[in-house]
């Protein structure tokens, strides 16, 4: 098996209207890309769509998830089908465009070129920054990257991105079942766990774009969620014997 293969993850939840650009764009961004589309039973009819692309891609795949549960939930299931298929480098990414699909050659590079393990598309990197994006907007982003960056102790500018390339024996390493979180969460505790466990991580400068069409999945819940969870992962005893008090 060619062990260079790279996969491209993208959770879909009614994306039916970028769908078909998006997949275009990645597979002429590097037509050795695969991709794998994991669709949440969108109303909308993403998935069925997914599928007809598939038909005419071969290096396209979907996966069909039963109702809505999350991007993490998502992302997980993606890694799982990503291992089990023996990809050697895994891709996260949007469906909205807010990434840029000629970026992932560059992504990946590090990646190939063995001087990381786990590569994040950076806003806040020198190069980096947004378009499209009001002042409170990248106070709110570039400020929640600051706060868990202080107290997880991490010298990484970005941490709360969704455009990650992983080395494979990097996924194989964390206990993914153990992460319960999504959204903002999810990508600060991938990113912490992997440097943790010893793991080199690069931040290579992307524009991120605010989408065109369709509605954001942010939610207030997501961004508190990540909140907290930055003092769990640092403090894991405090918080597991707060969990077992009772209420």
């Amino acid at each position: 098996m060619n062990n260079s293969r790279a996969l491209v993850i993208v959770p879909t939840y009614n994306e039916r209207e970028n769908l078909a650009a998006l997949v275009a764009a990645i597979l002429t961004a590097d037509p050795e890309l695969h991709l794998l589309i994991v669709d949440d039973n969108s109303p909308d009819g993403t998935g069925e769509l997914a599928d007809a692309l598939a038909q005419a891609h071969r290096q396209m795949h979907v996966l069909h998830r039963p109702g809505k549960a999350g991007l993490g939930a998502a992302y997980r299931a993606g890694f799982e089908y990503a291992l089990a298929q023996g990809y050697e480098f895994i891709i996260e990414m949007d469906a909205d465009f807010s990434h840029n699909p000629a970026d992932l050659p560059r992504l990946i590079a590090p990646a190939r070129a063995g001087i990381a393990d786990l590569v994040l598309g950076s806003r806040w990197a020198a190069g980096g920054g947004t378009r499209g994006w009001p002042l409170h907007r990248r106070l709110i982003s570039r400020g929640g990257s600051r706060y868990a960056r202080t107290i997880l102790r991490m010298p990484v500018r970005d941490l709360t991105g969704g455009f990650k390339c992983f080395r494979r024996r990097v996924l194989e390493t964390l206990d993914l079942a153990a992460v319960k979180t999504s959204g903002y969460g999810f990508q600060i505790e991938l990113t912490y766990r992997a440097r943790q466990a010893g793991f080199r991580v690069r931040e290579i400068p992307i524009i991120f774009t605010e989408r065109q069409r369709g509605q954001s999945k942010m939610s207030g819940r997501i961004v508190t969620e990540a909140l907290l969870m930055v003092w769990r992962l640092r403090f894991p005893r405090l918080a597991a014997t707060v969990a077992r008090e009772p209420a």
